[in-house]
């Protein structure tokens, strides 16, 4: 019990010091987080609608696009963040009371705040706006969020230690990763891929995320190929697997 309660109160100290480091050194940088993504979020809008009658779904390009973008932010904005957690706190971890999971907890929890309240604000702001009342199906949105989230911790697990260990694989997986928000549905739906090109689209797990979060904001989607199995099976794995090297690697995040 004194254990875990050194832990929280390490993770309480180390949030406060990522949010001070985050957004308090930088002027407006709590304004920053939310204008960063409302500006794409308008310049996809003004550039579609610009080239195209109506969104893949509804009549709002903005809502379309805003669900497609935020959903993704749930999974891109916490590896980005978390990948290096522990190499940000490396000084930290002489302590002996500071673990290196300390230090992804931390993040974790700060990230999910902060994209959960973006996601309020800006969606908030785009419902408000259109004249019909908004159905929401919150199971589909919270299961997607979930999913995105343990996903993207699964995967700034593994990539913590292998960044450390072979600077070459960073490399590597920003070059891999930087496409996936243009193959992940942000932009298009999945449904309209003819097949056999779907069936390749819809290996990427990011892919049930959006469509999932998509759900529940438009209750006429019938989101074909959505398999929620195959994602909480994705997602699960890879967060086991996330655990498994960064338990076996402890000794190496602190001498690293």
């Amino acid at each position: 019990m004194t254990y875990l309660l050194t832990h929280f109160r390490v993770v309480g100290a180390l949030l406060v010091r990522e949010m001070s480091t985050r957004f308090g050194s930088k002027p407006g940088g709590y304004v920053w987080a939310l204008l960063d993504p409302a500006a794409h979020i308008l310049l996809m809008t003004l550039v579609f609608q610009a080239i195209a009658r109506a969104p893949a779904l509804g009549t709002s390009f903005a809502l379309f696009f805003a669900t497609g973008y935020i959903a993704f932010q749930f999974y891109q904005a916490m590896t980005s963040y978390l990948n290096s957690a522990v190499r940000a706190n490396r000084t930290l971890l002489s302590y002996p009371n500071v673990a290196p999971i300390d230090t992804i907890v931390a993040r974790f929890i700060l990230q999910i705040g902060t994209t959960s309240l973006v996601a309020f604000v800006v969606l908030g702001a785009i419902l408000a706006t259109m004249r019909t009342d908004a159905n929401l199906h919150w199971p589909y949105i919270i299961e997607a969020v979930a999913m995105a989230c343990i996903f993207g911790l699964g995967v700034a697990m593994v990539n913590s230690v292998l960044f450390l260990k072979y600077p070459l694989y960073e490399q590597v997986f920003n070059i891999v990763n930087r496409p996936m928000f243009l193959v992940s549905g942000v932009f298009f739906l999945p449904d309209s891929i003819p097949v056999p090109y779907r069936e390749l689209v819809l290996i990427n797990p990011l892919v049930h995320v959006i469509m999932a979060f998509r759900k529940g904001f438009y209750p006429q989607y019938r989101a074909i190929g959505l398999d929620m199995s195959y994602l909480y099976g994705i997602a699960f794995l890879t967060l086991f697997v996330g655990m498994i090297v960064f338990t076996f690697s402890s000794r190496t995040l602190r001498s690293e």
